[in-house]
């Protein structure tokens, strides 16, 4: 079971595993410029620091917009306020600091997070990515060879207490697949260590998730895997107006589909082509 990646607001190195230094490099820069424009922008809106950083991602990586954020609230260039969720973790809101009577907006944020976040909503969307991933590679012939499994032919990892949410084979080729229907990245330790897992059992590794920042996905290469990005989050269709809320009131990419799109596994058939031709 995945914990709500929105349980709480972790600090930057909590969540990235990075140093942060005062220093400040010219595409960070460039992300201030950005984040302070989407603010000077939108001067009537509250958003939380999740939301945003999903919003730039095709310009910065998520913990380059982090930094941005919190580099602009200690500039005292936007607003920052911390408050209370209902089960008693709490949310950082960001806001134009002209924006006064900001507290309806920020009541309507913190409803739909709180929602969201809730232990029932995010097993169930962690469950759903499994099971229309499962769906999706049965359709195209996958064959299933074990669920939340850390053994494959004999070999075992006993190096940690985690194991892969699926392996599944097709052609000879076995696949270690690694499921993450998050917003947000998988965290960049657990990312190396599957990839390890993977090695050591004698399986590419796969990750099916919503994002990955590029530089990832070129590791992720080098280690003979493949990355289905899904770009979005999936929600189960009873959750649906959830996620609705989500994509129109805080322009979050969320679906509540019935089954992957097949052209989604076809990428990845196609992929796996080619590691047979090249057998």
């Amino acid at each position: 079971m995945e914990e709500s990646e929105d349980k709480y607001d972790k600090d930057y190195e909590e969540e990235y595993g990075e140093d942060f230094e005062e220093e400040i490099d010219s595409y960070e820069e460039e992300a201030i410029d950005a984040v302070q424009k989407l603010f000077n922008d939108n001067k009537e809106k509250v958003y939380y620091g999740r939301q945003i950083e999903v919003l730039l991602e095709n310009q910065f990586f998520h913990w380059v917009t982090n930094r941005a954020l919190r580099v602009l609230a200690d500039r005292k260039i936007i607003s920052k306020e911390v408050n209370k969720m209902g089960w008693g973790g709490s949310i950082i809101l960001y806001f134009h600091n002209s924006f006064r009577y900001y507290k309806r907006e920020a009541s309507k944020v913190i409803k739909i997070v709180e929602a969201y976040s809730a232990d029932m909503v995010s097993f169930s969307v962690g469950q759903y990515g499994e099971l229309l991933t499962l769906e999706g590679f049965a359709k195209f012939q996958f064959v299933l060879k074990g669920r939340n499994v850390n053994e494959f032919m004999g070999k075992k990892w006993i190096a940690s207490n985690h194991n892969l949410d699926m392996i599944v084979e097709r052609d000879g080729i076995p696949y270690g697949i690694e499921i993450k229907n998050t917003l947000g990245y998988i965290n960049k330790e657990e990312f190396e260590l599957k990839i390890e897992l993977c090695r050591f059992l004698g399986l590419k590794p796969v990750f099916v998730a919503r994002m990955l920042p590029k530089n990832w996905m070129y590791m992720l290469i080098e280690q003979g895997g493949f990355g289905l990005l899904l770009k979005y989050q999936l929600f189960p269709p009873y959750l649906g107006s959830l996620a609705g809320q989500m994509e129109n009131e805080l322009g979050l990419p969320v679906k509540s589909p019935k089954s992957l799109f097949d052209g989604t596994i076809k990428r990845f058939e196609n992929w796996h082509k080619k590691n047979v031709n090249s057998v």
